[in-house]
């Protein structure tokens, strides 16, 4: 697994799970293209990121618009959307319709997570879920 941070702080963290720590962020999305490299799965987990109500719109909107145009020449096979947390709902609703409509035009299969983040058993159960059923179909 490969996990994005865009402070090195959160390196130890994510190293500390087992994962693999990647330096980008949703800002600048360049950074993030190399994360994709023999990614089977991506997954958006941003349904509890913080910032002004603009900055959430273009992460959810534009910046997700543009990095799942970019899926389409990778190894990716699939994109789980976290359409659920602390953004407005809104926002995380329009995010879904994008996601929902760029996987479907370029025929990558996806998915959405909609549990609750703060509920992090039932969260990860569907996350789990989400990707279980995304890999089965890869």
């Amino acid at each position: 697994m490969r996990v994005s941070t865009r402070r090195p702080q959160g390196r130890a963290a994510i190293e500390a799970v087992g994962a693999e720590c990647w330096l980008g962020t949703p800002d600048r999305l360049a950074t993030l293209r190399g994360a994709l490299e023999n990614v089977t799965v991506a997954c958006w987990l941003l349904g509890t990121a913080q910032g002004e109500a603009d900055e959430l719109r273009e992460l959810h909107g534009s910046r997700l618009e543009f990095f799942l145009t970019q899926v389409i020449d990778t190894t990716v096979r699939g994109v789980v959307y976290e359409a659920a947390g602390t953004v407005p709902a809104e926002v995380l609703a329009q995010g879904a319709r994008s996601m929902r409509r760029l996987t479907a035009l370029n025929a990558i299969p996806g998915a959405l997570l909609d549990a609750d983040p703060r509920r992090l058993e039932e969260w990860s159960s569907a996350a789990q879920a989400a990707i279980g059923g995304l890999l089965a179909r890869a």
